[in-house]
């Protein structure tokens, strides 16, 4: 157990940003399993910019990597762009 003040503050927020991150990175996935569910292409089109802004918020926290962005969006966009 927690010895200091701050170790103990540490803790909550370490807590906080755990929980803050995995409902931000499952939000973002189900936003990707509902894109690349999407048969309409004006619907997926109308998506992408905004799965796309979710993949960089995840990218600039470090929540992923900045290259497993970058290949999430390329198939994204590959996949909407394949659409008809």
């Amino acid at each position: 157990m927690a010895n200091h003040k701050s170790a103990l503050k540490r803790i909550r927020q370490s807590q906080a940003r755990r929980l803050r991150n995995r409902f931000n990175h499952k939000t973002t996935r189900s936003a990707i399993k509902k894109l690349r569910n999407e048969t309409d292409k004006d619907a997926a089109v109308a998506a992408l910019p905004g799965v796309s802004a979710m993949i960089d918020k995840l990218a600039k926290r470090n929540i992923i990597h900045k290259n497993k962005a970058g290949n999430l969006k390329s198939k994204l966009a590959k996949h909407v762009s394949s659409l008809s």
